[in-house]
């Protein structure tokens, strides 16, 4: 018989949505939880007559632009699942924070707009998705409108992503005819009714078995014509499917529906949690790391502050590898060296939080933070546990920051080391300035307008950014590397991230090039380095 701990593993599916934006992620992310029995009254964020704001926003400025630019965590139990939906930012502009976000995920769901197919946010995403070995599950959005047909988005996903696909189901019909989905496996035929209700409650949902009587009564000849040529075809000519190569990653099962009216997700969530992996290993410095490992151990992928604004608090959002959390157990703090408490665990459906006793492998818990963690620390009961670190990348806008009234110098300082800290901007000093007029870096443009935003509403400084000319950085590892010497014509700036390692600034591709050409002995990297490649290029090793 199985152990507890192996169980509950077992029962676990902690994913990602990655999409492009207006995809209908935001959507899609609400009508699972709808389903899963966690909200009872969905509401969309661009819809007319929403009586309130999307569940998983609890940003004020996210409900205000009607985008999403933090990630949340999202769990509900469904048949038995305990599922840990990975909320991520919809924008572009805030890519990093869902490039960390996947790091604590076992699968992702892509969502592709039926209409636009393969857009760019969606390809980045999905090569991170490819780098990481991750699972990937395509669901086609928006089928209540005209679109594409699906076998030219089959064929986009081929020639553009280079992966192929197996639908497991097939639509009957498009746009205002979009009548329900076809599921191979089972072969029966899912007919949807929304009855007016805009999408906030579950449809009404009929099944019936393609080859019986009653199907004539829910499909008409011209439809039922159609699909036995669609089925055929994709019989024929189509991918066998394989859990290995869904596993893999080189195989992505693909679904149909509308998430805006409800048609096709809960088929979509009944065979996502029978195909998606349970609990995947995590590589550490001396291996993976396996889930059914009976000592505690978990990363830090996640610090978000001030998700209680009359508190002024900071969560870690940690990510349960191996072994039982229990509620007040201390673990080993591998950056720090020491032991800590794992103080206050919660559990959350985007701001609002519940208390909870234990966690288990695939689960992500929130951690009463009080400074000492930050994104990639990993946590213990055993000592020398060392998570391969969450990758922390190179930003592609730069600003000067200064405080607009010099008597709130101290709070924007407090602010920017924390938000710096929760990954929303990096901060980089100026040689021999310290904290003077310090340089902040974005991956996205639009997270200079948080950090403003964020700054004042939630530490009281106001603020003034001068943007920099620059759109590379690269750390820079090597021997005899002289900071002072490399600064030249204006075209590149030396500064200090937060550990004190060099990077330096370029203006544009031609300095960047220029200098890897003539300092062929130093490595310019576009991700921060980890620790041990540092001491290997201090030694010359």
């Amino acid at each position: 018989m199985a152990s507890e701990l192996e169980q509950e593993v077992a029962r676990r599916r902690t994913f990602a949505i990655i999409s492009h934006p207006d995809a209908g992620k935001t959507t899609l992310t609400e009508k699972l939880l709808l389903y899963g029995g966690a909200i009872h009254l969905a509401g969309s964020v661009k819809a007319k007559r929403a009586r309130r704001h999307a569940t998983s926003d609890w940003m004020e400025l996210e409900k205000e632009r009607g985008i999403s630019v933090t990630s949340s965590v999202l769990q509900f139990v469904y048949r038995d699942h305990a599922v840990n939906l990975l909320d991520t930012p919809g924008h572009q502009d805030f890519s990093e924070d869902t490039y960390r976000t996947l790091a604590a995920a076992d699968a992702a769901v892509m969502l592709i707009d039926a209409a636009k197919g393969v857009e760019p946010q969606t390809k980045k995403l999905f090569k991170v998705c490819r780098m990481r070995g991750i699972p990937i599950f395509t669901f086609v959005n928006k089928l209540d409108r005209y679109g594409r047909a699906p076998l030219d988005l089959m064929d986009e996903l081929e020639q553009v992503l280079g992966i192929r696909s197996y639908p497991m189901n097939w639509p009957i019909g498009m746009g205002p005819e979009f009548r329900g989905v076809y599921d191979r496996r089972a072969n029966v035929v899912h007919v949807f009714s929304a009855e007016g209700n805009h999408g906030e409650k579950e449809v009404t949902e009929r099944s019936v078995a393609l080859d019986s009587p009653e199907i004539h009564s829910v499909l008409n000849e011209r439809e039922m014509a159609q699909l036995k040529e669609d089925i055929e075809l994709l019989d024929v000519g189509g991918d066998e499917f394989t859990r290995e190569k869904s596993d893999a990653g080189l195989l992505t099962p693909m679904f149909f529906g509308s998430a805006m009216t409800n048609f096709g997700v809960r088929p979509f969530l009944d065979a996502f949690l029978d195909l998606a992996p349970a609990p995947t290993p995590r590589p550490t410095k001396d291996g993976p790391r396996q889930p059914t490992a009976p000592k505690f151990a978990g990363f830090i992928f996640k610090i978000q502050a001030n998700m209680d604004p009359a508190h002024r608090d900071r969560i870690a959002f940690l990510r349960v590898v191996s072994g039982r959390y229990v509620k007040g157990m201390s673990a080993h703090h591998s950056r720090l060296g020491k032991e800590v408490r794992l103080a206050k665990p919660s559990q959350f459906l985007a701001a609002e939080r519940t208390a909870i006793e234990d966690a288990w492998p695939g689960d992500v818990i929130g951690l009463f933070d009080p400074g000492q963690y930050r994104i990639g620390d990993s946590l213990s009961e055993e000592q020398g546990v060392v998570f391969e670190s969450v990758p922390r990348f190179s930003p592609e806008h730069f600003a000067v920051v200064r405080s607009k009234d010099p008597l709130r110098r101290k709070q924007m300082e407090k602010g920017l080391e924390q938000l710096s800290e929760e990954g929303t901007v990096q901060i980089f000093q100026q040689l021999q300035m310290g904290m003077k007029d310090p340089i902040v870096g974005v991956v996205g443009a639009l997270q200079f307008e948080v950090l403003q935003y964020r700054l004042e509403h939630e530490y009281g400084a106001k603020i003034a950014l001068d943007k920099l000319p620059f759109s590379h950085a690269r750390w820079v590892l090597g021997p005899n590397f002289d900071p002072k010497a490399f600064d030249w014509e204006g075209n590149r700036q030396t500064v200090q991230d937060r550990d004190g390692l060099p990077l330096v600034l370029f203006r544009d591709d031609w300095a960047l090039q220029h200098a890897e050409e003539k300092h062929p002995e130093l490595k310019f990297l576009n991700e921060a380095p980890q620790l041990h490649q540092v001491a290997q290029f201090a030694t010359g090793t």
